[in-house]
Order: C-alpha cells, then structure tokens, then sequence
C-alpha cells in the first residue's frame, strides 16, 4: 500500500486527502500541516510549514512516501519540486521556472504576448508616475494586479478616477518598490480551466468550475479567497470549453515547453468569454479554493493511478462524474476578509450529514483563520444541489458567516431553459 504527503492546511488540501484515500492503492496520507478539521479515517496531520522545503523533503525521505502533491502555491514558487526531484523523490507540480505563471503576472503576461495567446491587453510598472501614464492610456475601468503571489486577493478593479489615485497614492507610499501590472478592464462570463498536466504534454480536463469571489451576495463587497464554488458548469456549451482549451491552454503549455521551462502539475486557467472570445485572466499552478472541493469529487477512478500515469507520461481516460452538479458554499469568521474574528465554534462533520465538510482554518474545534469550512453537496441540478446545501447550513447552530446564492449563475440558467 501506497503513502501520499500532501503539502498545504486548508479545504483544498482535505479535498485532496479524501480523493486520494478513494484510492484502492492509498492507505495513508499525511497532510502538511494540514488543520485539527482533517480527523478522516486514514489521513495524518504533520506540523511543517509549507515554507520550510527541506523539512519537507527530510520528512519525505524519512517515511518513505510514495508520492508528494502540493496543494499550497507557496512552496511550487520557491522551488520545492526541484528540491525533491533532486532528492529522488516522486512529486506533482511544476518546477521553480515554470510556477512563475503564477508567481509572475509580468512572466506570463510577457508569455502570452509572445505567443499571441488571447488575454488582456496590460503593462508592467514600477513607479507612481508610469501608472498613472498607463491609467490615462487604457481608460477606466481598468485592473490592477500586484505582481506576485498574493493568496487570489490581489487583483483590484479600479471604477473611477479617484479611486485609482487613492491606490496608486497608497500602494506606491507603502511599497515604493512595487511591480504592478495594470491590465483593460474584460466584460463577458468568468469560468476556471482546471488541467492536470503530466510529462510530455500530457494532459487531463477537469470539469468546467465557477467560483464567487466577492465576499457578499449579489457579487458585493471586497474580494476574497472564494466564498463558494460549483461544477461542473453546464451552461458554458462544449464548444466554448473545447475553443479555451485549443486556445488558451494547450498554446501554453507548448509555450512553456519552447521556452524551456515545461509544465507538470495542475494549471488552472482563469477565463474571461468575451464577445471576442475567450481569453486568459489569469493562470494559477494548482487547483483553486474552493473549485477543488466541488471538482475533485466528480473523479470516479482512482486518482493515485491518474497521477502516477501523467508523472510517467501516459495517456488516460477521462473519468469524471456527468450526472450531478457539485455545490461549496464557504463558511467563514465574522469581520472576514479584513478583520476575521477568530473563536467561533466549528459545526462537526455530523452536523451536515449527508453533505461533506472540508476544513480550512481550524483549531481546537474554533474558527482559526479566515475561511473555516465548505460544505459541499450535490444534485441532479444545481438548483436542488443549492437547495440540498442551504437548507442544511440554514439550520447549523453557528456564528460563522456566508454567502446565500452560491451557483445563482446556474440556477438562473436551469430556471429560464423551464
């Protein structure tokens, strides 16, 4: 029987445990740090830092572990797949060089220009005076993206003239060295691309994923890490799915393959369908939180096989669920993504019977972070999956907060087809 190390502590990271333990060929997987939420049967929580890569690997060798899979964009960017690689350790994700398409919006946005990949037209800066020439240039609104990590809360939509001055004026003062990329402003329908990609090119398509960023029903209030997310999507047709995918993700991942810096591990494309088309928003290099906890389900084969198959470059069905859609509503701490107030007591996995719960920031039984938990159920449709969801978080004696109209897209979608 098969060990599997899985780097990260949130939902995502529990989503990927249960995934793994479907796995005839798993018996373990130790989750790193993982949070007190992970109690499943068969998953064991180690306190290691994401950032800390050579205890990481030390802790790899030690036990032996079959196969690593990091969840956490932190440690893809510094470097930990190499850093394992040279250890002879099996690991899936992308290289330091080729994680910049997350790690560097100026990286890939060079990319895919030199590729004439569609995406948004945009410009890097590095002062005051540059961005606010650039502002005047493009026209409002317009999209500022810090270039670097920034945990998906670092993409600001800019509506009027002072509120550009108001951050640019802010940003420049705290940060007098800071990269930003300023980007046009795209209008059209948002969905995520979620490919896992092995050596070789080869690559397997997840089910399409929508997630909710804004913190407030009705796509209100400050951006947040999601608060909620379904799959797959059934309203974005086949032929808009198969056009991102022939011409937004495949271009890439043979672009970063003549620029030397091939991809492995989990691209998650961030697409915009425009009137022109669909274009990139963004790539992240793993699977996104919370689309992973509604996407990772609908695998019905054994995912350890599906890993090990794209590791050595071969080909492999495509087995994912059609029958159902998936719902996460995120429950999150009161004052969250501002000021989370930490505290709240955590409903337990009985409590949503027959649902499932993935934990994020928990300890102790308290709400320790931000984003707490997602419940997830599914349906026949999305609306009855919706229904099957709220009415059980509806009825959880809890202080934690969130959203109320979860999937509305789809739902909206099933109710003007009636």
């Amino acid at each position: 029987m098969k060990k599997v190390l899985i780097i990260g502590s949130g939902a995502r990271e529990h989503a990927l445990a249960q995934t793994f333990l479907r796995s005839q060929q798993v018996n373990q997987v130790i989750v790193a740090p993982g949070n007190d939420g992970m109690t499943d049967a068969g998953i064991q929580r180690e306190s290691i830092l994401v950032t800390d890569l050579h205890a990481l690997r030390d802790f790899a060798l030690a036990q032996a572990i079959d196969l690593t899979f990091v969840g956490n964009e932190e440690p893809l960017t510094l470097g930990i797949v190499d850093l394992f690689e040279a250890a002879g350790l099996t690991i899936f994700g992308p290289s330091k060089a080729a994680a910049q398409l997350e790690g560097s919006k100026s990286f890939t946005n060079e990319l895919l220009n030199k590729y004439d990949i569609p995406t948004a037209s945009s410009q890097t800066v590095h002062t005051l005076a540059q961005a606010e020439t650039v502002v005047k240039t493009f026209g409002l609104p317009i999209v500022f993206k810090l270039d670097g990590l920034a945990l998906g809360k670092g993409v600001t939509i800019i509506f009027d003239e002072a509120q550009a001055v108001t951050y640019l004026t802010r940003l420049y003062k705290d940060s007098p060295t800071a990269v930003l990329v300023i980007e046009e402003y795209l209008e059209g329908v948002e969905f995520s691309v979620f490919t896992l990609v092995g050596s070789n090119g080869v690559m397997v398509h997840a089910p399409l994923a929508q997630d909710h960023k804004r913190r407030f029903d009705q796509d209100k209030g400050p951006n947040t890490g999601g608060m909620g997310a379904y799959s797959p999507v059934r309203w974005i047709s086949e032929t808009t799915k198969s056009q991102a995918i022939s011409e937004l993700v495949t271009p890439t991942i043979m672009a970063m393959q003549k620029e030397g810096t091939p991809f492995t591990g989990v691209l998650y494309t961030g697409v915009m369908l425009t009137k022109t088309g669909p274009k990139v928003i963004e790539f992240n290099v793993r699977f996104g939180d919370p689309e992973a906890q509604v996407v990772l389900p609908q695998y019905t084969g054994d995912f350890y096989a599906l890993i090990l198959n794209l590791l050595n470059g071969r080909s492999t069905a495509n087995k994912w669920q059609i029958d159902d859609v998936y719902v996460g509503v995120v429950l999150v701490s009161e004052g969250y993504p501002e000021s989370p107030v930490r505290g709240a007591r955590v409903p337990l996995p009985e409590n949503v019977t027959p649902l499932t719960m993935n934990y994020a920031g928990v300890q102790a039984g308290m709400a320790n972070g931000g984003r707490v938990v997602t419940v997830i159920g599914h349906d026949k449709t999305a609306t009855y999956a919706q229904q099957k969801v709220y009415n059980k978080i509806d009825s959880l004696d809890t202080e934690l907060r969130y959203r109320h109209d979860i999937a509305y897209q789809a739902v909206d979608s099933e109710r003007q087809t009636l």
